[in-house]
């Protein structure tokens, strides 16, 4: 399974941005699907987490703002992020799991600015 994340760009502070990440197979069969992101010298963190059955988990940091999403006949999941904030500001990964396999998308540059 590959992944395709897309959807970043410059937003200003208290914007909405959405990004999707489009598999090149099935999802219908992967356990779990999550958005994390990553500054320079930081560890990568977990934004957003879904899994198969729809149940979903979320940073403290975003709950409330962000909304994760996945549509299976499209082989998709998004991530809805609201009230944007500055601190939101990094490149953001999709990330499938299958078993014990995992399956991470190219990286998508969220900016926002003050």
């Amino acid at each position: 399974v590959q992944l395709q994340a897309s959807g970043g760009g410059l937003v200003q502070s208290g914007g909405s941005l959405r990004l999707s990440c489009v598999a090149s197979g099935s999802i219908s069969h992967i356990n779990a699907l999550g958005w994390y992101r990553q500054v320079p010298r930081k560890q990568r963190e977990l934004v957003a987490a879904i899994t198969s059955g729809g149940s979903t988990t979320y940073a403290d940091s975003v709950k409330g703002r962000f909304t994760i999403s996945r549509d299976n006949a499209k082989n998709t999941v998004y991530l809805q992020m609201n009230s944007l904030k500055p601190e939101d500001t990094s490149v953001y990964y999709c990330k499938g799991v299958r078993g014990s396999s995992e399956y991470w998308g190219q990286g998508t540059l969220v900016t926002v600015s003050s």
